[in-house]
Protein backbone atom coordinates (compact mmCIF):
# COMPACT_ATOMS: atom_id res chain seq x y z
CA UNK A 1 0.00 0.00 0.00
CA UNK A 2 2.84 2.36 0.86
CA UNK A 3 4.45 1.66 -2.52
CA UNK A 4 1.18 2.50 -4.26
CA UNK A 5 0.93 5.78 -2.34
CA UNK A 6 4.52 6.62 -3.23
CA UNK A 7 3.86 5.80 -6.88
CA UNK A 8 0.74 7.96 -6.87
CA UNK A 9 2.70 10.84 -5.32
CA UNK A 10 5.41 10.49 -7.96
CA UNK A 11 2.84 10.51 -10.75
CA UNK A 12 1.07 13.56 -9.33
CA UNK A 13 4.41 15.32 -9.01
CA UNK A 14 5.36 14.44 -12.57
CA UNK A 15 2.05 15.77 -13.89
CA UNK A 16 2.51 18.98 -11.91
CA UNK A 17 6.04 19.46 -13.25
CA UNK A 18 4.91 18.77 -16.82
CA UNK A 19 2.00 21.19 -16.44
CA UNK A 20 4.27 23.89 -15.08
CA UNK A 21 6.78 23.36 -17.88
CA UNK A 22 4.02 23.68 -20.46
CA UNK A 23 2.52 26.80 -18.89
CA UNK A 24 5.76 28.69 -18.26
CA UNK A 25 7.96 27.47 -21.14
CA UNK A 26 6.10 25.80 -24.01
CA UNK A 27 2.99 28.00 -24.05
CA UNK A 28 4.85 31.35 -24.21
CA UNK A 29 7.03 29.90 -26.98
CA UNK A 30 4.17 29.17 -29.35
CA UNK A 31 2.17 32.24 -28.38
CA UNK A 32 5.01 34.61 -29.34
CA UNK A 33 6.95 32.46 -31.80
CA UNK A 34 9.61 34.36 -33.71
CA UNK A 35 8.96 37.74 -32.09
CA UNK A 36 11.10 40.02 -30.01
CA UNK A 37 9.58 41.44 -26.79
CA UNK A 38 8.69 44.77 -28.43
CA UNK A 39 6.83 43.14 -31.33
CA UNK A 40 4.81 40.94 -29.01
CA UNK A 41 3.83 43.79 -26.70
CA UNK A 42 3.21 46.81 -28.93
CA UNK A 43 -0.12 47.73 -30.52
CA UNK A 44 -0.67 46.68 -34.12
CA UNK A 45 -3.34 47.46 -36.72
CA UNK A 46 -6.45 45.42 -36.03
CA UNK A 47 -6.10 45.31 -32.25
CA UNK A 48 -9.27 47.41 -31.92
CA UNK A 49 -11.36 44.93 -33.90
CA UNK A 50 -11.62 42.59 -30.88
CA UNK A 51 -10.89 44.78 -27.83
CA UNK A 52 -10.10 43.30 -24.42
CA UNK A 53 -9.21 39.94 -26.00
CA UNK A 54 -7.92 37.34 -23.50
CA UNK A 55 -6.21 35.53 -26.39
CA UNK A 56 -3.53 37.74 -27.94
CA UNK A 57 -0.93 35.66 -29.81
CA UNK A 58 1.76 37.25 -32.00
CA UNK A 59 4.17 35.50 -34.35
CA UNK A 60 6.82 36.92 -36.68
CA UNK A 61 9.33 35.91 -39.32
CA UNK A 62 11.94 37.73 -41.42
CA UNK A 63 11.64 37.44 -45.19
CA UNK A 64 14.56 38.26 -47.49
CA UNK A 65 12.50 40.52 -49.75
CA UNK A 66 10.83 43.94 -49.49
CA UNK A 67 7.18 44.31 -48.36
CA UNK A 68 6.11 45.01 -51.95
CA UNK A 69 7.17 41.46 -52.85
CA UNK A 70 5.33 39.89 -49.91
CA UNK A 71 2.04 41.78 -50.15
CA UNK A 72 0.70 40.05 -53.32
CA UNK A 73 0.98 36.68 -51.57
CA UNK A 74 -1.17 37.93 -48.69
CA UNK A 75 -3.99 39.42 -50.74
CA UNK A 76 -4.47 36.28 -52.84
CA UNK A 77 -4.94 34.05 -49.76
CA UNK A 78 -8.07 32.01 -49.25
CA UNK A 79 -9.82 28.78 -50.14
CA UNK A 80 -10.48 28.76 -53.88
CA UNK A 81 -8.02 31.66 -54.27
CA UNK A 82 -4.29 31.25 -53.67
CA UNK A 83 -4.70 28.97 -50.66
CA UNK A 84 -3.32 29.40 -47.15
CA UNK A 85 0.27 28.17 -47.75
CA UNK A 86 -0.08 25.85 -44.76
CA UNK A 87 -1.06 22.16 -44.49
CA UNK A 88 -3.17 21.94 -47.64
CA UNK A 89 -4.53 18.50 -46.75
CA UNK A 90 -6.43 20.21 -43.92
CA UNK A 91 -7.66 23.47 -45.42
CA UNK A 92 -7.57 23.10 -49.23
CA UNK A 93 -8.90 20.76 -51.90
CA UNK A 94 -5.68 21.16 -53.88
CA UNK A 95 -2.30 22.76 -53.36
CA UNK A 96 -1.72 26.38 -52.40
CA UNK A 97 -0.41 28.60 -55.21
CA UNK A 98 3.31 28.63 -55.92
CA UNK A 99 3.14 31.86 -57.90
CA UNK A 100 1.19 35.12 -57.93
CA UNK A 101 -2.18 34.64 -59.66
CA UNK A 102 -3.04 37.92 -61.46
CA UNK A 103 -6.63 36.80 -62.13
CA UNK A 104 -7.55 36.60 -58.43
CA UNK A 105 -9.74 39.60 -57.50
CA UNK A 106 -8.16 42.15 -55.12
CA UNK A 107 -9.47 42.46 -51.58
CA UNK A 108 -11.50 45.34 -50.17
CA UNK A 109 -13.09 45.98 -46.77
CA UNK A 110 -16.22 43.86 -46.44
CA UNK A 111 -15.02 41.08 -48.73
CA UNK A 112 -14.88 37.49 -47.53
CA UNK A 113 -11.62 35.55 -47.58
CA UNK A 114 -12.97 32.00 -47.84
CA UNK A 115 -11.93 29.18 -45.55
CA UNK A 116 -14.35 26.77 -47.26
CA UNK A 117 -16.98 26.93 -50.05
CA UNK A 118 -19.62 28.42 -47.75
CA UNK A 119 -17.82 31.23 -45.94
CA UNK A 120 -14.76 32.54 -44.19
CA UNK A 121 -13.19 35.66 -42.67
CA UNK A 122 -14.49 39.17 -43.33
CA UNK A 123 -11.91 41.78 -44.37
CA UNK A 124 -11.87 44.58 -41.80
CA UNK A 125 -8.86 46.59 -42.99
CA UNK A 126 -6.61 46.75 -46.04
CA UNK A 127 -3.55 49.01 -46.02
CA UNK A 128 -1.75 48.18 -49.24
CA UNK A 129 1.75 46.90 -48.63
CA UNK A 130 1.35 47.08 -44.85
CA UNK A 131 -1.70 45.55 -43.15
CA UNK A 132 -4.48 43.07 -43.83
CA UNK A 133 -6.95 42.47 -40.99
CA UNK A 134 -9.50 39.63 -41.06
CA UNK A 135 -12.41 38.99 -38.68
CA UNK A 136 -14.87 36.25 -37.79
CA UNK A 137 -17.45 35.76 -35.06
CA UNK A 138 -20.38 33.54 -34.18
CA UNK A 139 -22.95 35.70 -35.96
CA UNK A 140 -20.94 35.70 -39.19
CA UNK A 141 -20.49 31.90 -39.07
CA UNK A 142 -24.23 31.41 -38.55
CA UNK A 143 -25.19 33.82 -41.33
CA UNK A 144 -22.82 32.13 -43.77
CA UNK A 145 -24.07 28.67 -42.81
CA UNK A 146 -27.68 29.72 -43.38
CA UNK A 147 -26.81 31.26 -46.75
CA UNK A 148 -24.92 28.13 -47.76
CA UNK A 149 -27.90 25.95 -46.94
CA UNK A 150 -30.26 28.26 -48.83
CA UNK A 151 -28.12 28.23 -51.97
CA UNK A 152 -27.11 24.54 -51.70
CA UNK A 153 -23.42 25.40 -51.80
CA UNK A 154 -21.14 22.50 -52.69
CA UNK A 155 -20.37 20.19 -49.80
CA UNK A 156 -17.10 20.70 -47.96
CA UNK A 157 -14.40 18.17 -48.72
CA UNK A 158 -14.04 15.63 -45.91
CA UNK A 159 -10.81 17.14 -44.62
CA UNK A 160 -12.25 20.66 -44.33
CA UNK A 161 -15.50 19.37 -42.85
CA UNK A 162 -13.55 17.48 -40.20
CA UNK A 163 -11.57 20.60 -39.27
CA UNK A 164 -14.79 22.59 -39.00
CA UNK A 165 -16.40 19.94 -36.83
CA UNK A 166 -13.42 20.06 -34.50
CA UNK A 167 -13.75 23.83 -34.11
CA UNK A 168 -17.48 23.59 -33.53
CA UNK A 169 -17.05 20.90 -30.90
CA UNK A 170 -14.36 22.69 -28.90
CA UNK A 171 -15.18 26.38 -29.04
CA UNK A 172 -17.54 28.10 -26.58
CA UNK A 173 -20.94 29.15 -27.92
CA UNK A 174 -20.08 32.79 -28.69
CA UNK A 175 -16.74 34.04 -29.97
CA UNK A 176 -15.06 36.85 -31.92
CA UNK A 177 -11.58 36.70 -33.45
CA UNK A 178 -9.31 38.94 -35.52
CA UNK A 179 -6.31 37.87 -37.59
CA UNK A 180 -3.88 40.58 -38.65
CA UNK A 181 -1.03 40.31 -41.17
CA UNK A 182 1.46 43.15 -40.84
CA UNK A 183 4.42 43.89 -43.12
CA UNK A 184 7.22 46.14 -41.89
CA UNK A 185 10.55 47.01 -43.55
CA UNK A 186 13.46 45.37 -41.73
CA UNK A 187 16.39 47.03 -43.51
CA UNK A 188 18.58 45.72 -46.32
CA UNK A 189 15.50 45.02 -48.43
CA UNK A 190 14.01 42.60 -45.91
CA UNK A 191 10.53 42.38 -44.36
CA UNK A 192 9.16 41.42 -40.99
CA UNK A 193 5.91 39.52 -41.44
CA UNK A 194 3.98 39.78 -38.17
CA UNK A 195 0.76 37.88 -37.58
CA UNK A 196 -1.46 38.58 -34.59
CA UNK A 197 -4.44 36.45 -33.60
CA UNK A 198 -6.82 37.92 -31.02
CA UNK A 199 -9.92 36.18 -29.70
CA UNK A 200 -12.63 36.62 -27.12
CA UNK A 201 -14.86 33.76 -25.98
CA UNK A 202 -18.10 34.42 -24.13
CA UNK A 203 -18.41 31.53 -21.72
CA UNK A 204 -14.66 31.04 -21.83
CA UNK A 205 -14.61 30.54 -18.07
CA UNK A 206 -16.48 27.24 -18.32
CA UNK A 207 -14.59 24.24 -16.86
CA UNK A 208 -13.98 22.52 -20.19
CA UNK A 209 -12.38 25.60 -21.75
CA UNK A 210 -9.33 25.21 -19.50
CA UNK A 211 -8.48 22.23 -21.70
CA UNK A 212 -10.08 22.99 -25.08
CA UNK A 213 -8.83 26.55 -25.55
CA UNK A 214 -5.10 25.70 -25.13
CA UNK A 215 -5.65 22.78 -27.50
CA UNK A 216 -7.25 25.09 -30.07
CA UNK A 217 -4.53 27.71 -29.54
CA UNK A 218 -1.76 25.23 -30.20
CA UNK A 219 -3.58 24.01 -33.32
CA UNK A 220 -3.76 27.59 -34.61
CA UNK A 221 -0.02 27.99 -33.96
CA UNK A 222 0.86 24.82 -35.89
CA UNK A 223 -1.09 26.03 -38.93
CA UNK A 224 0.17 29.63 -38.73
CA UNK A 225 3.83 28.62 -38.33
CA UNK A 226 3.58 26.43 -41.43
CA UNK A 227 1.84 29.27 -43.25
CA UNK A 228 4.50 31.85 -42.39
CA UNK A 229 7.27 29.49 -43.45
CA UNK A 230 5.33 28.77 -46.64
CA UNK A 231 5.03 32.47 -47.46
CA UNK A 232 8.70 33.05 -46.75
CA UNK A 233 9.76 30.14 -48.97
CA UNK A 234 7.54 31.26 -51.86
CA UNK A 235 8.58 34.91 -51.71
CA UNK A 236 12.29 34.18 -51.46
CA UNK A 237 12.36 31.84 -54.44
CA UNK A 238 10.41 34.28 -56.65
CA UNK A 239 12.44 36.97 -58.45
CA UNK A 240 11.61 40.46 -57.20
CA UNK A 241 9.56 42.61 -59.57
CA UNK A 242 8.99 46.37 -59.65
CA UNK A 243 6.01 47.60 -57.66
CA UNK A 244 2.79 47.26 -59.64
CA UNK A 245 4.07 44.43 -61.86
CA UNK A 246 1.70 41.39 -61.95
Amino acid sequence: MRKLRNLAAILVGAVAVAGSAYWFAVRPWWQDWGTDPMEAARPLPGDDVVPHAPVNDTRAITIEAPPSAVWPWLVQMGYGRGGWYSYDVIDMKGASADRIQPDIPPLAVGDIVPTHPGGGFEVKAVEAGHALVLYIDTALVRTQAEAARATAVEANPANIAAAGALMGATQPTEFAASWAFILEPAGDGRTRLIERFRARFDGGDQPWTKYTLPFMGFGVFVMVRKQMLGIKERVERTPSQPAGTP
